[in-house]
């Protein structure tokens, strides 16, 4: 029997509550956990490396939680789902080797500059006509692309959230789908890092932002099938710009350290 008093609620409420916002956004628009929970983490006095590192594990739990809830509320194409989770994994496993064997920080600000590119392209779609929903082209590629992001980036979401949407997939089925799938990715990567994580990333923080994380996650995606098409659009262009001149300027302050996952 676990006893609640003993619980140090007190230093648990901030971690509790970045777990919480980070995961509404996620949930709701199909991305971003990363970025926003590795920065509120920072903010409390985490050091970057115990961060990222925290907030790998979390999601691998949360994004879980959210894949069941958006399933629950039909917003998952499952056969772009199948044609989307296996190449996901492929890409996931060859991005560990390629993150711990090769010197790929090219990539980062490229993929930057395309999630800024998709974003403003987004916000100028949802303004002037309704999304049209239609079969899915090179969703293999993507996903193995994703993937492979994914394992040194966080890339997931807004790769493959925003290039859905951007090819004219409506935006419920879209975030649900790839929240869906993103559990698959982010459990693939974790295994492959568990190693180096260890199981002491499961402090105070990781704690608080699990708790946090899973409350938020139905919530999301109650969210996502009840706004309309167009401002999910504008949304996520909004979000995908946010993440991507965030990256952008701490690649520039101190490409290390302050470089947060998506």
């Amino acid at each position: 029997m676990i006893d609640l008093s003993a619980i140090p609620w007190a230093d648990l409420a901030p971690f509790i509550i970045a777990g919480f916002l980070a995961q509404l956004v996620d949930s709701a628009l199909g991305m971003a956990f990363g970025v926003i929970a590795n920065s509120l983490l920072v903010v409390l006095g985490l050091p970057p490396a115990m961060a990222s590192s925290v907030t790998h594990t979390v999601e691998s739990f949360t994004s879980g939680v959210s894949g069941i809830s958006h399933a629950l509320q039909r917003n998952v194409d499952w056969p772009l789902f199948s044609r989307l989770v296996i190449p996901g994994i492929a890409g996931g496993l060859t991005g560990v080797w390629a993150v711990t064997h090769l010197h790929l920080d090219f990539v980062r600000p490229v993929v930057l500059v395309y999630l800024a590119a998709v974003g403003i392209y987004l916000i100028w779609r949802g303004a002037r006509r309704a999304q049209a929903y239609r079969r899915m082209r090179m969703v293999g590629p993507l996903g193995l692309v994703a993937g492979f992001l994914d394992s040194f980036g966080g890339a997931w979401g807004p790769v493959t959230t925003g290039s859905l949407i951007a090819q004219g997939m409506t935006p419920r089925m879209a975030v649900g789908t790839v929240n869906a799938a993103e559990f698959f990715v982010s459990v693939t990567v974790l295994s492959a890092f568990i190693g180096s994580l260890g199981l002491q990333s499961f402090a105070l923080a990781a704690s608080g932002l699990l708790i946090g994380g899973v409350v938020a996650a139905p919530l999301g995606a109650l969210v996502t099938r009840r706004a309309s098409g167009r401002n999910m659009t504008q949304w996520i262009g909004g979000v995908l710009i946010a993440v991507a001149l965030w990256g952008l300027i701490s690649l520039t302050l101190a490409p290390g350290p302050l470089f947060f996952r998506m």
